[in-house]
């Protein structure tokens, strides 16, 4: 028979218990994955037809403060935030955090202005490869909401942990800590997310996360900047409207991305981990993957140094499948979209990528099947995407596109009825 005083520190402890395990828990209601940064690629320069210069890319920070717009899938009335320091080779210190619900541009709403603590202290010191999670706020999101989330470097910090196609604008302060300011004056901006790598509510228990696993067809990429019109954003607009406020939709699709080798962030199978099974709350994965392998791999206009073929890419997912099972993670696979006339098309990838899709779709080995290539290619040309759907470089959907994606996904995957789009 347990002592009197256990019994009475057990029930003075139960209601606290059973709200973090029981009746809430935290889900990831915005993600965007890390990668260390790129060089920019060589374009080629003639006399006939300078190009104009890039702007130089933002490599460090020093005294400075960052805000960043996250814009949440699932809302919440408490939430708490990730960053990371996954590429760093020294520390990274916070000199503190907030988080507000933005008003526009570099605004916030200042009532719903909240100071972050990370272990009860306003600042951190996140070691390299680490992370760190803020202490939780109170705080009413409402789903599709944008968030501000301010962070003060006091010292120097490389930039090397960013996810590089924010597609949100970000706004980087001359000097100082104005993470409590209203607004970011005279800001220098980018589309870049730096060490933020989460942001999470605490919802019911019954409440799950989508993670979309891919590269940049996931990420966005030629999407119209500030607007969310990537699919996973158009698929967490029809999850709410068709009752699934506690489902969020939480991109992890990363531009340049491949499932077999480390270039644009690490490769999928090593990234999985932190992207898939690390976030709270994921209960679906939705993996869209494997084009940049095909392409570069088998690319006939430069010398293939990393050729890959379909046993390849099958063995790579069947990998990400089991890993995901082992979690209890129902998995979705979708199949490749057309991409003839895209710079690195050739007829060897083709057929490479039809055989993948063919397996995706008949093997049995997912859980459920998305075909993202019959709801974008071109009747008359099955290898092209249909007119209107892209803006010209035959690899990227257009914000039509990606709509056209995120409509053919039945919602009842979800346990959900389908209805408004």
């Amino acid at each position: 028979m347990k002592p009197l005083h256990l019994i009475f520190a057990v029930l003075a402890l139960s209601p606290s218990v059973l709200a973090q395990t029981g009746s809430e828990h935290w889900v990831s209601t915005w993600a965007a994955p890390q990668q260390q940064p790129r060089p920019p690629a060589p374009r080629p320069q003639t006399a006939a037809t300078p190009t104009p210069p890039r702007p130089q890319p933002i490599t460090s920070f020093h005294n400075q403060t960052l805000r960043m717009i996250a814009h949440t899938s699932m809302g919440g009335r408490r939430l708490r935030i990730e960053l990371s320091n996954a590429f760093g080779s020294a520390p990274l210190a916070i000199g503190g955090a907030h988080i507000a619900i933005r008003d526009k541009e570099s605004a916030i709403s200042v009532a719903s202005d909240r100071a972050l603590m990370f272990g009860g202290r306003a600042t951190a010191w996140i070691p390299p490869g680490a992370t760190e999670i803020s202490d939780a706020v109170d705080l009413d999101v409402a789903p599709a909401s944008d968030l501000a989330v301010s962070i003060y470097i006091p010292g120097t910090a490389t930039a090397d942990t960013v996810h590089a196609l924010g597609l949100h604008t970000t706004y980087i302060s001359k000097e100082g800590d104005a993470t409590r300011q209203p607004l970011i004056p005279e800001a220098t901006t980018t589309q870049s997310f730096y060490f933020l790598t989460s942001v999470d509510v605490l919802a019911p228990a019954n409440a799950a996360a989508i993670a979309t696993l891919g590269d940049s067809i996931t990420d966005g990429a030629l999407s119209t900047p500030n607007t969310d019109h990537s699919w996973p954003a158009f698929l967490a607009r029809r999850v709410a409207a068709n009752g699934g406020a506690d489902i969020a939709v939480v991109n992890q699709g990363i531009s340049g991305n491949r499932i077999l080798r480390d270039v644009a962030g690490p490769s999928a199978l090593a990234r999985f981990d932190r992207d898939v099974l690390a976030p709270p709350g994921v209960k679906w994965l939705m993996i869209l993957e494997g084009i940049n392998d095909i392409g570069q791999g088998t690319r006939t206009d430069m010398p293939v140094i990393d050729p890959v073929n379909s046993d390849d890419l099958i063995a790579a997912l069947k990998q990400l499948i089991e890993r995901a099972h082992g979690h209890g993670i129902k998995v979705i696979g979708c199949t490749l979209t057309p991409y003839e006339g895209a710079a690195y098309y050739s007829e060897a990838g083709e057929q490479i990528r039809e055989t993948v899709n063919q397996w995706i779709r008949s093997s049995g080995a997912f859980d459920a099947v998305v075909d993202f290539e019959a709801a974008t290619r071109d009747p008359e040309h099955p290898r092209q995407f249909r007119p209107g759907f892209n803006d010209g470089d035959h690899l990227h959907p257009n914000d039509a596109g990606y709509e056209a994606m995120a409509d053919a996904i039945d919602l009842s995957l979800f346990g959900l009825k389908t209805g408004t789009k």
